[in-house]
């Protein structure tokens, strides 16, 4: 497994609610995909979400969100945690 940081840019109008239900339901099937998605963090002025994965490639993770609300990532990152 390998930690990923995506990226969407969805634009005016996205807000906090709306990606929490986004979440929730990546969370509600991630496991049939090896998928652990860890966090999340929204930029309502920019339009912007960044969620944080636990995943075996950048597609699997996509996967998912494809999957649970068909709002893929525009960018994908793998990432190391720093100390």
């Amino acid at each position: 497994m390998a930690l990923y940081m995506d990226v969407h840019n969805v634009g005016t109008g996205v807000t906090a609610e709306d990606v929490a239900k986004a979440h929730a339901a990546d969370l509600a099937i991630q496991d049939r995909h090896g998928v652990n998605y860890q966090q999340y963090w929204v930029d309502e002025t920019n339009g912007k979400i960044f969620c944080l994965v636990d995943a075996p490639d950048a597609e699997a993770a996509n996967t998912v969100h494809r999957e649970a609300h068909g709002l893929v990532a525009d960018e994908i990152y793998p990432v190391r945690e720093g100390t």
